[in-house]
């Protein structure tokens, strides 16, 4: 759905973006991750079309995102982190705006704009002016605005900002259905924990290059070449410890609690099971067995730690 190769944007002497790289697969909910300053935003300006590169090579959905522009803004809905609304228009008539400018008017134009206020759950506000809404409303009827000419790629740019925790849930939930809808999503936030449970896979920029991608198991397996098991059995913490102790390419064997031992490995899923089948073999009585998730503020402090030693 979307590639990027060898792009550059440069102002003067200032590299915003230098020789970024990144490929995103249809269907995916792609998170977008670095600090201030990094390129996150001039990288997603210039896949919308909105900034030109100074030389490198985007392509979405076939399509060259760098000169073939006017085809480019059909394929993608683009959501700011700082965007504008018409106080004095409606919700409907907000909408029904927006879809003119992609020629879309009349019964077909008020049929879209009612199914996307379902979509975000504002059919209750049609009738209110958009200066009424609260700020959470008013970034859910931004995405919606980004929908009204059904596009394949969401380039979302901080859609939870300043939301209230419940605002950030429903909007989460909002993406979920909209990839299960089939679109590809590329979204930027700084809420690492909501965006590490929503997306299928996280690229991390810094200083306008991508320095690690993937899923969150796989950039912890890149970054500390090792994962961690909880382990919590009913008894016999003791010898659960001196079994682990014995097997190899086992590390930082620790009790973290009563009767549960967290320990590093490098194997694979076969190597996890082997664990298993040996502790039951051995008679301990496992309650849960489980590799713990990777946490994405971790991952991300050590990456850009790393790059500014």
């Amino acid at each position: 759905m979307l590639e990027i190769k060898d792009l550059y944007k440069t102002y003067g002497k200032f590299q915003a973006v230098r020789g970024l790289n990144l490929e995103i697969p249809k269907g995916e909910i792609f998170g977008f991750v670095g600090p201030n300053g990094a390129g996150k935003t001039t990288t997603m300006r210039i896949i919308c079309g909105l900034l030109d590169a100074t030389s490198g090579k985007v392509v979405v959905d076939g399509i060259n995102a760098l000169k073939d522009t006017r085809l480019l803004k059909s394929k993608i809905g683009y959501m700011p982190d700082f965007f504008g609304v018409y106080d004095d228009l409606k919700v409907t008539e907000y909408l029904e705006f927006y879809a003119s400018i992609y020629n879309i008017t009349g019964t077909e134009s008020k049929k879209i704009c009612m199914d996307l206020l379902e979509l975000v759950d504002l059919v209750d506000k049609k009738d209110f002016y958009v200066d009424n809404l609260s700020r959470g409303m008013k970034q859910r009827l931004c995405l919606a605005r980004s929908l009204v000419h059904n596009p394949e790629l969401l380039v979302l740019d901080e859609p939870a900002s300043g939301m209230d925790p419940r605002a950030r849930i429903e909007m989460k939930e909002i993406l979920r259905t909209l990839k299960g809808m089939g679109k590809t999503i590329l979204v930027s936030s700084h809420i690492l924990p909501e965006l590490a449970e929503l997306c299928t896979s996280i690229g991390i920029i810094e200083r306008g290059q991508v320095v690690v991608n993937g899923t969150v198991e796989e950039i912890m397996k890149k970054i500390y070449h090792t994962q961690t098991i909880k382990i919590k059995v009913l008894d016999k913490a003791e010898e659960t410890l001196r079994i682990l102790k014995e097997y190899p390419d086992l590390d930082n064997i620790n009790p973290v609690g009563d009767n549960i031992v967290e320990a590093s490995f490098k194997g694979d899923d076969r190597y996890m099971n082997e664990l298993l089948v040996r502790l039951i073999n051995n008679n301990i009585p496992v309650v849960s067995f489980n590799q713990l998730d990777g946490n994405l503020e971790d991952i991300f402090m050590k990456v850009t730690a790393t790059l500014e030693e």
